[in-house]
């Protein structure tokens, strides 16, 4: 099948190998390493590829393409891309990518070309063509084998592409530096260790400045400690930060004297202070005592018992001092005859030397490429593309007899690695022991106090205070003690150094994951594996590289284990964060020193991994995986102190058995289970809150609704009581009016007809009285269309006329002025008579009689 066409990704020439178009059907239709014609295929032509992957990310760029190419791990044929920041595996069915075979460049360790040769029948002649192999060994635990068609010298492009992108000229010439910051921008990392020595001295409420580091108006204090800026140049020690803090009654000259005796100038510091007993945790190298152990330094003695400040609880009294060389005591010894050693208890106030043995970096180095070798051996996925399972033809486990189940076991013992683990945890939990239980003080130091002295006291720090196990603390741990106190990060994962240029030594193979299939006794793979040379095999590192970050993040997983509910980030967070340092994509740990990465202008011209970290989480909110969903702060408000029988490791599935046994990796882990049931239950909590809110405001109608019916209510029953009252009265206004003589009669348009008698004298008195008694307004029933007005004066007026008051009350003709809009209605004439006969009865009553008229006579 023929390819499409591809076009260049970014400015870079993309060199594509092909073969047979008809292999290439081949392939489509499967993807067996066996179903391949080998010695039908012709070599291919090379051309320039045009297609734009989108998978790509910004300012990566294709180097080499290889078609046809096989996965042996788990025997998947796909096409392989070298850019200049990883090596790419794409399936070839659905041209996904295969994690397996994606490895960024800088996290291999070492590649190799190899030719496997098939065993033939005896008395045969050897015809078998063999197979050409690319090994890469990766410093995250994974050993992987691409296979190659012969007679196509892919395998060579991609071999020399390997060799030119995985040793870049410079350390400007790694991918961080060209993909440049983009929006992961770093601040700036003084600024943020000084707010964390600020928070330690107990100012957490100052936020440093870039005018304050400047002008070195950095110098806080505290009864006890001060921050100096001896350093602040680097001049007295290039692998130590710009700011220390020292003990208070100790003068930056005395700080410059100690200087002198401890090994490449690294004096005894504070990391880390209680916020309650005043005990602290302090740092330096091996002093440099010499062969008789007889050299002595005055000030270096008068600074380490300053360490011992007073007890709160007993008064007067001062804590004792415990000095904790994490090299075994015959090493410690070996050192004094290089001028190094360690210290006399009798020379060092109130204090107590212990040796917690825990040996170098390349015991470290040695001992993680026989758990690299154990894995690939007996896991699911091995480079020789056998499971364990199947090896030697057995369907039992681990090579098919009960005696290799006792070997693999051995052989992890004796890769080592699980007891380098513990020694590491059990120094770091004794040394928080003794902070926490007894308020005393520990320094530790190694031989150059930045590999194993770096690991006890970032892994105690991490156990005494709890603002280090989240996600903030942590990278403030990281910081401060891996980079600002000079972890050299360049040298131990083997990137290019600014001194070499990038010149780093390759080392030849060693015995271990070298590229030889047969490394592990219990291994013997059907065909025979041969390299080719030592020019064919290339170590991307030197011999200072050493897993040393590596094994303390592998340490803080198992505390992770321990105590699940003790830290805010998960398995899942240490796993990526180590990834993305392996990867170099952000150049956070680059070079050896916070001196060369300020050189470097690494924080400006490179991206952040902590941004980028922090992105994703913000992606998803708090149901990101990077989030432990166990994590109750409250419960661990304190130190972390495991008891020695808790402290025996186990391989970490998530990142050990990742790549050779990728289900065994996530099968029946806890965590993964409960995220799942986490994020329905949130989905659940959601719709239920939904649900919560239209009940409440459905609740909140109808009660409304209720009020408004029950007011209803109340106004019809005051109508209906009006209605009925008002009725009652008509009634009664009828009446009387009637026994006026006057006829009245309602129509139901509401209309009065009133018709009155000629003898207006027969007024009752009394229902003029009574009607003089009322005041407003009276509405008929509802139920009837009668309605009536009736006007009744106030209490207060008394009218001369009652014929007056009456036509008043019940004329609908009457005005408000009082006058009659009916002068000849026989109401008006009625009134006229009354008139009259209220004149004739005032000149009657103004008559003067006397009594005695009608005195009886005699």
């Amino acid at each position: 099948m023929a390819a499409p066409p591809r076009k260049r990704s970014g400015g870079g020439r993309t060199t594509s190998l092909r073969g047979d178009t008809s292999e290439s059907d081949k392939l489509e239709s499967t993807t067996s390493w066996d179903a391949l014609e080998w010695t039908k295929i012709e070599p291919d032509s090379r051309y320039v590829s045009h297609v734009k992957f989108d998978f790509l990310l910004e300012a990566e760029q294709v180097i080499v393409e290889g078609y046809g190419v096989v996965l042996v791990n788990t025997d998947e044929a796909g096409t392989l891309i070298v850019t200049n920041f990883r090596l790419i595996f794409l399936s070839e069915g659905t041209r996904n990518i295969i994690a397996l075979g994606t490895i960024p460049l800088t996290t291999i360790e070492k590649f190799s070309k190899m030719v496997m040769k098939a065993q033939s029948a005896p008395r045969q002649f050897d015809k078998t063509p063999s197979r050409r192999l690319l090994q890469v060994i990766g410093k995250d635990m994974r050993i992987i084998v691409f296979g190659f068609r012969p007679k196509t010298k892919q395998r060579r492009a991609v071999f020399d592409a390997l060799l030119r992108c995985t040793k870049p000229a410079s350390l400007w010439d790694l991918y961080a530096f060209t993909s440049g910051p983009s929006k992961f921008k770093n601040s700036n990392p003084k600024e943020r260790l000084l707010i964390e020595y600020f928070r330690l001295l107990g100012e957490g409420s100052f936020r440093p400045s870039m005018s304050m580091i400047e002008n070195g108006s950095f110098t806080f204090s505290n009864d006890l400690w001060r921050i100096s800026s001896i350093n602040s140049n680097y001049a007295m020690c290039q692998s130590y930060p710009f700011a220390l803090i020292v003990p208070k009654g100790i003068s930056d000259e005395e700080v410059l004297q100690a200087s002198s005796f401890r090994a490449r100038c690294r004096l005894p510091v504070v990391s880390w202070c209680h916020p309650r007993s005043g005990a602290v945790l302090a740092r330096s190298s091996q002093p440099l005592v010499g062969l008789m152990m007889n050299m002595r330094s005055n000030t270096d003695e008068k600074l380490v018992a300053a360490l011992c400040t007073q007890l709160a609880s007993v008064r007067g009294a001062r804590r004792k001092l415990y000095i904790a060389d994490a090299r075994p005591r015959k090493n410690a010894l070996a050192n004094g005859a290089m001028g190094g050693g360690s210290e006399s208890s009798s020379n060092y106030f109130q204090s107590e030397i212990v040796f917690f043995g825990i040996d170098n970096i390349h015991a470290m180095r040695d001992s993680l490429a026989r758990l690299r070798d154990y894995l690939d051996t007996y896991g699911a996925t091995s480079s020789d593309g056998m499971s364990s399972f199947l090896r030697h033809g057995g369907w039992t486990w681990g090579g098919g007899n009960l005696s290799s189940m006792s070997a693999s076991v051995s052989t992890l013992g004796d890769s080592g690695w699980l007891i380098h683990v513990q020694n590491v945890l059990a120094g770091s939990a004794w040394i928080a022991a003794r902070v926490a239980l007894e308020s005393a003080s520990v320094l530790v130091h190694c031989s150059d106090g930045w590999d194993r002295t770096t690991q006890l006291v970032s892994l105690a720090s991490l156990l005494l205070d709890p603002y280090y196990r989240t996600f903030t603390g942590f990278q403030a741990l990281v910081e401060k003690d891996w980079l600002g106190f000079g972890h050299p990060f360049s040298d131990r994962i083997g990137m290019p150094t600014v001194s070499g240029s990038g010149n780093v030594p390759y080392e030849l193979t060693r015995q271990t994951s070298t590229g030889s299939f047969s490394t592990s006794p219990m291994r013997q793979p059907s065909g025979s594996f041969t390299s080719q040379g030592p020019s064919s095999t290339h170590a991307q590192t030197s011999n200072n590289y050493s897993p040393i970050f590596m094994q303390w993040i592998d340490c803080v997983s198992q505390l992770l284990r321990m105590y699940p509910s003790a830290f805010e980030f998960s398995m899942v967070f240490l796993v990526d964060f180590l990834d993305c340092l392996l990867s170099c994509r952000f150049g956070n740990f680059f070079c050896n020193s916070e001196k060369e990465r300020q050189e470097c202008g690494v924080s400006e011209a490179c991206g952040c991994l902590w941004a980028y970290l922090a992105d994703l989480r913000a992606s998803e909110g708090s149901s990101h995986v990077h989030y432990n969903f166990f994590y109750d702060p409250v419960k661990h408000a304190d130190a972390l102190l495991p008891p020695a029988a808790a402290l025996a490791p186990t391989l970490w599935p998530q990142f050990h058995l990742r790549w050779a046994c990728p289900s065994e990796a996530q099968a029946g882990e806890l965590e993964a289970q409960f995220r799942k049931m986490a994020v329905k239950f949130s989905e659940l909590q959601k719709e239920k809150e939904v649900a919560e809110r239209k009940a409440k405001e459905i609740t909140t109608t109808m009660e409304s609704l209720s009020a408004e019916l029950r007011n209803e209510k109340q106004l019809s029953n005051l109508a209906m009581n009006q209605a009925k009252r008002a009725s009652k009265e008509n009634e009664a206004i009828k009446r009387a009016v009637q026994s006026l003589g006057c006829n009245v009669h309602f129509s139901t348009t509401g209309d009065c007809t009133v018709g009155i008698e000629s003898n207006p004298t027969e007024i009752p008195q009394k229902f003029i009285n009574s009607s003089s008694k009322r005041d407003g307004t009276l509405q008929n029933d509802e139920k009837s269309d009668l309605s009536v007005s009736i006007t009744v004066m106030a209490d207060n007026v008394i009218p001369h006329n009652p014929i007056d008051r009456v036509c008043e009350t019940l004329c609908p003709l009457r005005t408000q002025d009082g006058v009659c809009r009916w002068p000849d209605a026989g109401c008006a004439q009625l009134s006229s008579q009354f008139v009259g006969l209220k004149a004739n009865f005032d000149a009657f009553d103004r008559l003067s009689i006397y009594d005695s008229y009608f005195q009886p006579e005699g």
